[in-house]
C-alpha cells in the first residue's frame, strides 16, 4: 500500500557549507539519506554558476551513497562520460535544454549511469510520453532553476500527479523526484500524488539537526 512506501531523500549539496564539504558529506553519508543531490549550473541555461567536476570527484571520496546529479547546462553530450569518470551514478539532464534527448539519454545509459530527465515548471508533462522506455526518473521542478532556497510552486503537487497518471498508463518504471522548496509542509502532499524522491537542500541544511531533519522526510 502506497503508506508503506519509504521516500529515498536527496539532499542537495548545494546548501552545505561549502568551508566544511568533507564534514558536511561525512554527515550526510551517515544520516538516513538514500542519495546526495549534486546541481552543475553553467551561467548559461540558468542564471547562477555553481560547480564543477572538481566539487563532485571531492563529495565522492567522501561518500558511498548514490550521487544524483542534476545538469542545468546548456549543452552536456560532451561532459557525460567525465560525469561518470567523477562519480556520477544518476545523471538528470534539463529537457528544456537538450537538443538530440534521446540521443543523450542513451549516452548516459551507455556510460553505466541511471539516466533521469528534469522538467521545468512550465514544460508539459506530455513532452516525456516518447521517452518513458529511455529514462529511469523524471524531476519535477517545483522552482524554477538555477537557486537554492526559493519558494515551494503549489502546481507541482497536480503535475507530480500528472506524471504518476502517465507512468501507470504506458506501464514505465521511472522515479518521480521532486527538486525545489521541499519541507515537510509538502512532503506528504507530494508522497500521496506519487513521488519517489525528494530533493531537500536549505529545509536539510538550515535546519538545528540537519540528520532528524532527514528522517523526518524519509518519513513523511
Amino acid at each position: 500500500t502506497l503508506s508503506k512506501k519509504v521516500m529515498i531523500v536527496s539532499p542537495s549539496v548545494l546548501s552545505c557549507d561549502f568551508g566544511n564539504i568533507q564534514r558536511d558529506t561525512e554527515m550526510l553519508d551517515q544520516s538516513q539519506a538514500d542519495w546526495l543531490h549534486i546541481d552543475v549550473m553553467d551561467g548559461v541555461f540558468v542564471p547562477n554558476i555553481s560547480f564543477g567536476f572538481p566539487v563532485l570527484e571531492a563529495v565522492r571520496k567522501h561518500t558511498s551513497k548514490v550521487l544524483d546529479v542534476h545538469l542545468m547546462v546548456q549543452d552536456c553530450s560532451p561532459y557525460i562520460e567525465t560525469f561518470k569518470k567523477a562519480g556520477a551514478d544518476w545523471l538528470t539532464v534539463h529537457y528544456e535544454a537538450c537538443t538530440h534527448l534521446h540521443r543523450t539519454l542513451t549516452q548516459i545509459r551507455d556510460c553505466g549511469m541511471k539516466a533521469g530527465i528534469a522538467l521545468n515548471p512550465h514544460t508539459p508533462i506530455s513532452v516525456i510520453v516518447p521517452l518513458v522506455s529511455e529514462v529511469d526518473l523524471v524531476l519535477i521542478m517545483s522552482v524554477n532553476p538555477g537557486f537554492g532556497g526559493q519558494k515551494f510552486i503549489p502546481n507541482a503537487i497536480n503535475r507530480v500527479q500528472e506524471l504518476a497518471q502517465l507512468r501507470e498508463k504506458t506501464n514505465a518504471s521511472f522515479l518521480i523526484e521532486v527538486d525545489g522548496g521541499v519541507t515537510m509542509d509538502n512532503a506528504q502532499a507530494l508522497k500521496s500524488a506519487g513521488a519517489d524522491a525528494l530533493v531537500a537542500g536549505s529545509f536539510v541544511f538550515q535546519s538545528p539537526q540537519p540528520s532528524a531533519t532527514i528522517t523526518a522526510l524519509k518519513n513523511c
